[in-house]
C-alpha cells in the first residue's frame, strides 16, 4: 500500500474543516488544557486541533512530512514515529490523540501508550477522540489503513495497563468523522456541543481522557 499517496488524498480533502475545529477546540477542548501546558498533538495531521489551541508549547508530531505544510508559525512540528517521539522523559502536560488508534497494530498501540507515558509529567493527561467501531461498523474499514478495531472499552484497558487513569468517557461524541455530519456554520456547530442529547443520536466517536499516574 502507498501511504503517502493515501494521505496526500485525504489531505486535499480535508480542506474546510479549519472552521468546524476552531469551534470544537474553543468551547470543547479548550477546558482541558491550562494555558501554561505543553501540549503535543499525536499525528497532528492538517494540525486543527494544535493550531487553534491556547498553551504554552504547542508540537505537532507526525509522520508524514507534508503535515508541517499546516502548522501555524507556533508550532514546532517534529517527523516521528508516534511508538518514538525525540522528547525528554515527563516534558509534556497534555497529549492529544484523534483518529489515530485505528491505523496502528496492537503492538504499537502499546507502545504508543508507554510512548506517551513517557513523555508525561506526573498528573499529565492524554486526550482521546476515537472513532468507536461498537457505533461505526459500517464506515470503519472504509478506509485502507485501518487495521485495528477500537472502542471505548479497548483503550480504557489499554491505558489501565500501562500505567493511566480514566477520568471521563464520553461514549457517543462527535459524528464518525469531526467533518462528516456536523454543520459548517459555527454558531450550528456550538449548538450541536451544548445539545448531547444530539451525541446520543448523532454520536460515533468516544472521547475519553486518562491521566498519568
Amino acid at each position: 500500500m502507498d501511504l503517502d499517496e493515501v494521505y496526500r488524498r485525504r489531505f486535499n480533502e480535508s480542506q474546510g474543516r479549519e472552521s468546524v475545529w476552531r469551534v470544537l477546540v474553543q468551547d470543547f477542548f479548550q477546558q482541558y488544557v491550562r494555558p501554561d501546558d505543553v501540549v503535543l498533538d499525536m499525528a497532528c495531521g492538517h494540525c486543527a486541533f494544535i493550531n487553534n489551541l491556547v498553551c504554552a508549547r504547542k508540537i505537532g508530531v507526525d509522520l508524514n512530512p507534508d503535515a508541517v505544510k499546516y502548522a501555524g508559525p507556533d508550532v514546532e512540528f517534529i517527523i516521528a514515529a508516534s511508538t518514538d517521539i525525540p522528547l525528554d522523559d515527563a516534558t509534556v502536560d497534555t497529549v492529544f490523540i484523534s483518529n489515530f488508534f485505528e491505523h496502528l497494530s496492537r503492538a504499537s498501540l502499546l507502545q504508543t501508550i508507554m510512548e506517551c507515558h513517557r513523555i508525561l509529567r506526573s498528573g499529565g493527561r492524554v486526550l482521546v477522540l476515537q472513532p468507536n467501531v461498537r457505533f461505526a461498523y459500517r464506515d470503519y474499514w472504509m478506509f485502507l489503513d485501518h487495521i485495528t478495531p477500537i472502542d471505548d472499552r479497548m483503550l480504557q484497558e489499554a491505558f489501565e495497563l500501562n500505567g493511566f487513569v480514566l477520568r471521563k468517557r464520553i461514549v457517543r461524541f462527535l459524528p464518525y468523522t469531526a467533518h462528516s455530519r456536523l454543520p459548517r456554520a459555527d454558531f450550528l456547530v456550538r449548538l450541536y456541543l451544548r445539545v448531547p442529547i444530539a451525541w446520543r443520536i448523532l454520536g460515533k466517536q468516544s472521547f475519553l481522557v486518562f491521566e498519568r499516574d
